[in-house]
């Protein structure tokens, strides 16, 4: 009788610390930018690991996740591209409040193409993606695209573009560079995470322009670094702004981060940036986080993430092809958590 009782206040024990487990597990909402979404997901998944905090990450693009942030539908958001003024004034006005940008890894942005014949790694200029995605450069084997690639035969055919549908934060950093390079992408285009596109087919997410790539011939689209890796696909060099062509690497991005100055507001471009090995198209990565959590528990784990992820999250970012935040920019944001009310 005695063992029958024990086995039952065991069994009701468990129950009971399970419960209050479940209880205790704090559930966060999340939305945004693609290009990171891998770090993302890993990062997400091993802080689960260690702490109460879920966070459930939908990757539904830069823009996605500044709207859905700004309506109060997700906890935080994330984006590849800062926030303009205007974006910024529109969450103030709506949430009465300030939204922090938080820089979280550096990426990069490639070209990658199908060509049927050509598998080697071509050689873009800055001006050709602009004629390309202008419809100013309508033909592989346009002069622009041969002077660079010497020795290489391209074909006559058609190229066939390929560009988000999506707001992106992958598209920002895209126009942004295009914006640097051609003073007529600046004026009829610009740099947005949405634009009106001059040319092209649109794909939605890194992973459906990577698709229609792969399934395209003759084509030309631009997806994070990561998503050419995952999915085998080839992808060109980019002439830098010290006229070196250079092929998306983690010592490229780290390079281009090298010389940026850091505002407080963590707003920062890259491309383009200066120095010899420098990738062109790099850029940080961001989460936009309200200023003020009213739900303690969230306010707990949002910043427990954050720490977790500028200190041993770091260190996980090289195998998925992403390079670490800089040093100094870690010890900027750690000081900017306290900001979080």
């Amino acid at each position: 009788m005695t063992r029958r009782i024990f086995i039952v206040n065991a069994a009701l024990a468990t129950v009971l610390t399970m419960g209050v487990a479940s209880a205790q597990e704090v559930l966060i909402n999340a939305a945004g930018a693609t290009f990171p979404y891998p770090m993302y997901s890993k990062w997400f998944d091993e802080y689960h690991k260690k702490t109460n905090a879920q966070i459930n990450y939908a990757s539904i693009g830069s823009g996605g996740g500044i709207a859905q942030v700004t309506a109060g539908t997700v906890d935080f958001g994330a984006s590849d591209g800062p926030m303009t003024d205007e974006q910024i004034k529109a969450f103030q006005d709506k949430r009465g409040m300030a939204i922090l940008h938080f820089p979280t890894v550096l990426g990069a942005v490639v070209p990658t193409y199908n060509i049927p014949g050509v598998a080697g790694s071509l050689n873009f200029t800055g001006e050709a993606l602009a004629g390309i995605y202008l419809g100013k450069i309508t033909k592989w084997n346009d002069p622009e695209l041969t002077k660079a690639n010497p020795g290489v035969k391209l074909p006559g055919s058609n190229i066939v573009v390929v560009h988000r549908s999506d707001g992106s934060g992958t598209t920002y950093i895209w126009t942004d560079y295009l914006s640097k390079i051609s003073k007529e992408w600046e004026t009829r285009v610009g740099k947005a995470t949405s634009v009106k596109w001059p040319v092209g087919l649109g794909g939605k997410g890194n992973e459906g322009v990577s698709g229609s790539v792969q399934q395209t011939a003759n084509s030309i689209g631009y997806v994070e670094l990561i998503y050419a890796i995952q999915n085998k696909m080839t992808y060109g060099k980019v002439k830098n702004a010290a006229g070196d062509f250079i092929q998306a690497s983690l010592a490229g991005v780290t390079a281009a981060a090298a010389g940026a100055t850091m505002p407080d507001d963590f707003r920062v471009s890259i491309t383009n940036a200066p120095g010899k090995t420098a990738y062109p198209i790099s850029s940080f990565t961001w989460l936009l986080i309200p200023a003020k959590i009213a739900d303690p528990a969230k306010k707990k784990a949002i910043t427990g993430f954050l720490s977790w992820m500028l200190t041993d999250g770091q260190k996980m970012t090289a195998a998925l092809s992403y390079a670490p935040l800089p040093n100094a920019v870690v010890t900027k944001e750690m000081k900017a958590i306290a900001k979080i009310q």
